[in-house]
């Protein structure tokens, strides 16, 4: 496996633009909370959840997988996607329990925010990186962890 900081790096390359930069802090927490909130509507019985029945759904598997990926990349940076994670899905269980239907909400937000992204990468005039390798897609959120972590000098 790659190590993480060849994958953030690579993932920068595409990232150079300020607003386009902005956009992606918007847009990728956004992009997954859509993601979270469309699986959270496939109901599933792990019976470790059943204390916590509305976290008992298909979200819960990706941010399961994606801990697990993350972890062969980065410890620490896995360490600071748990909280990250456990907020989104608290989040998501907030917007099932609004007016519209939580499949609608997730899909409206996915639309726009992607939506979004393309422009950002419009102005940095560069492809999305996950359309050189789909793994780009887990890398963004970590990328922007990263760019904390540098700032309040944590090493991952």
């Amino acid at each position: 496996m790659r190590p993480v900081q060849n994958w953030l790096d690579e993932y920068a390359e595409s990232h150079q633009h300020p607003i386009n930069v902005a956009i992606h802090w918007i847009c990728v927490p956004l992009i997954m909370i859509s993601i979270i909130g469309l699986l959270a509507n496939i109901q599933i019985n792990i019976s470790i959840l059943n204390a916590f029945p509305q976290y008992n759904h298909a979200g819960i598997l990706l941010v399961a997988f994606g801990c697990v990926y993350y972890y062969f990349l980065s410890k620490p940076l896995l360490l600071g996607m748990i909280p990250v994670s456990i907020v989104m899905l608290i989040f998501v269980n907030w917007l099932s329990m609004l007016l519209y239907p939580l499949w609608l909400s997730s899909i409206t937000i996915f639309i726009l925010s992607w939506a979004g992204q393309f422009y950002g990468h419009k102005i940095e005039g560069k492809k999305p990186s996950f359309f050189k390798d789909i793994q780009f897609l887990m890398i963004g959120p970590l990328w922007l962890l990263s760019k904390l972590y540098k700032r309040y000098g944590i090493s991952y």
